[in-house]
């Protein structure tokens, strides 16, 4: 997999450290924010390959930045990942319903995590018939 450029919108320092340090291990370029405006920001500073969102973050959630990234003729087809603790019975579906393109639960497992991320931006590639 090539270097991917992964936009981590986390609000829990210790949360983010560790998917940083996972995905950073892996070859990947991590840019961090922690609420809606940084991670507002941040989606529009560069290219990226994918935004993992946690949920509940500061500044009207997650939900809000997905909705400004849809919204956005630049970001709209950007593949977004709910990274969340919301793990019941059709959380995945709801989070799906929203506009996320993947669900991932937290606590995040560490010997699969990078590989998950990498193989959600290689389906989402061929999904939209990009090259690898």
């Amino acid at each position: 997999m090539n270097r991917l450029r992964i936009l981590l919108v986390e609000d829990n320092p210790l949360n983010r450290r560790l998917a940083r340090d996972v995905l950073e291990h892996r070859g990947h370029e991590v840019v961090e924010a922690v609420d809606v405006e940084r991670g507002w920001a941040a989606a529009q500073g560069g290219t990226l390959d994918v935004v993992l969102l946690d949920v509940q973050i500061p500044g009207g959630g997650g939900e809000l930045l997905l909705r400004r990234i849809r919204a956005s003729s630049a970001l709209a087809a950007l593949p977004v990942v709910a990274v969340t603790a919301f793990a019941m019975e059709g959380d995945r579906e709801r989070f799906l319903a929203m506009g996320f393109d993947s669900y991932l639960s937290k606590p995040i497992d560490t010997r699969t995590f990078g590989a998950t991320v990498e193989g959600l931006v290689t389906a989402h590639r061929r999904i939209r018939g990009e090259a690898q």
